[in-house]
């Protein structure tokens, strides 16, 4: 029976010859995820079911990164119990103040996810990791808990959307502009528990952190999960990295789809996501009336070294405008000691940007860098939702890094092309 990707895949792991799109199935797992904020909960339940051991020590990883360094006492109390935890169970996947970084780019960077792996995170963006040939999905503490306990978790085979990338992105665009493009194309909910399979001769083009941050905003369409067909790209990035063997799965040629949707990638123009839906999508170029007070550049979506070297590329030479708190966050430790061997670090200070160690942060309305009442934002984060940086009138304009740069720089939401 034809098979797309992820279907390929979910039937591997649960030792069936095929799967069809609604099926029940038990698949076994190559990597359980949670975080300083997730995994407390997944502890509680894990331990209450009278669990002692996980099922694997290497398949279990635990990131503290949304409110690390700890905030206040709560976040100081949950990461507390997670470091404990980690330490009883001899986690060797543990990573806290020090070795730290943001889940989603820490997990690729040190290599622990590849192609054909089965992945659940207790966080919602766990789909990053199919631009790496991966079925990966968020999930809830509960099946967090189980899958440390067991190696195992449930899914319903999704059906998939065949995205067929063809083109190239024109300069100053990026994955992000591509996938706010598709989003304001099909609606957040245009792929609901679908898989987001992505392919073509486009799809060669663009590199591997701009999959990471197109496959992360999967969820934001609805998405089971995203996925990229393997290429010479994704291996040359694997194997740098590699921990584990990894299996390349392709789709049948005769795979069923519920839709096609052919993207030329050289349409793409700068595109920003306005508030309060990461669907409701305008051409920056459309967008110069609005003023900002803040401008993020960093998250799971858009923290990785090429993001930084786009945003110091704007940056280099100029300051922020007056009146507006530029706030960049390298995604992990790895990419902060790049961005200080390559003298980004001092652009952005000199631009007169402030600097922050890898968290999630203002990204969820954490801590550095909430909004107040009534302030916009321009970020390079993932959601937009209704008081998600902060307060209930504040609004978020979700960017790529060098629209955010840019935009930072003139005070108003700016083309990165009109620099």
């Amino acid at each position: 029976m034809a098979m797309t990707m992820t279907q390929k895949i979910l039937a591997a792991h649960a030792g069936l010859d095929s799967v069809v799109a609604g099926q029940l199935i038990k698949a076994k797992l190559d990597m359980v995820l949670g975080n300083d904020i997730t995994t407390p909960v997944a502890i509680n339940e894990f331990k209450k079911h009278g669990f002692t051991e996980v099922f694997d020590k290497e398949k279990v990883s635990l990131v503290m990164d949304h409110f690390v360094p700890n905030k206040d006492i709560k976040a100081a109390q949950q990461t507390k119990q997670c470091r404990c935890f980690a330490g009883e169970c001899g986690i060797k996947n543990y990573y806290d103040v020090g070795d730290m970084g943001i889940e989603h780019a820490l997990l690729p960077e040190k290599g622990l996810v590849g192609p054909g792996d089965v992945i659940i995170g207790a966080d919602s963006h766990t789909c990053t990791y199919g631009a790496l040939g991966a079925f990966s999905t968020g999930v809830g503490s509960t099946d967090m808990a189980a899958g440390m306990a067991t190696g195992e978790a449930w899914f319903k085979v999704p059906s998939a959307i065949k995205f067929v990338l063809t083109g190239e992105l024109k300069d100053c665009c990026s994955g992000k502009d591509v996938i706010l493009h598709i989003i304001g194309k099909i609606g957040v909910d245009g792929a609901l528990y679908k898989s987001m399979e992505f392919t073509g001769e486009g799809m060669h083009t663009l590199s591997m952190d701009d999959r990471l941050c197109m496959a992360n905003m999967a969820i934001e369409a609805g998405a089971k999960n995203g996925i990229f067909e393997v290429d010479d790209v994704t291996l040359n990035y694997y194997k740098e990295r590699m921990t584990h063997p990894y299996t390349v799965y392709t789709a049948d040629p005769d795979a069923e789809y519920d839709e096609v949707i052919e993207i030329n990638l050289s349409d793409i123009e700068p595109t920003v996501a306005c508030p309060h839906l990461p669907e409701n999508t305008k051409n920056a170029s459309e967008l110069s009336s609005v003023k900002i007070d803040q401008c993020v550049i960093g998250s799971c979506t858009n923290g990785r070294i090429s993001d930084m070297a786009a945003a110091a590329k704007i940056l280099k030479g100029k300051h922020v405008a007056p009146g507006v708190r530029c706030i960049i966050i390298p995604a992990t430790q790895k990419i902060y000691m790049e961005c200080v061997k390559l003298g980004y670090i001092e652009t952005f200070i000199n631009a007169g940007c402030v600097v922050s160690t890898p968290t999630c942060g203002p990204c969820l309305g954490g801590y550095m860098g909430i909004l107040a009442e009534n302030e916009v934002a321009v970020a390079t984060t993932n959601r937009n939702f209704i008081g998600r940086m902060g307060h209930v009138t504040s609004k978020i304009y979700l960017a790529s890094p060098e629209t955010a740069a840019t935009s930072a720089i003139k005070g108003y939401i700016c083309d990165p092309r009109n620099i």
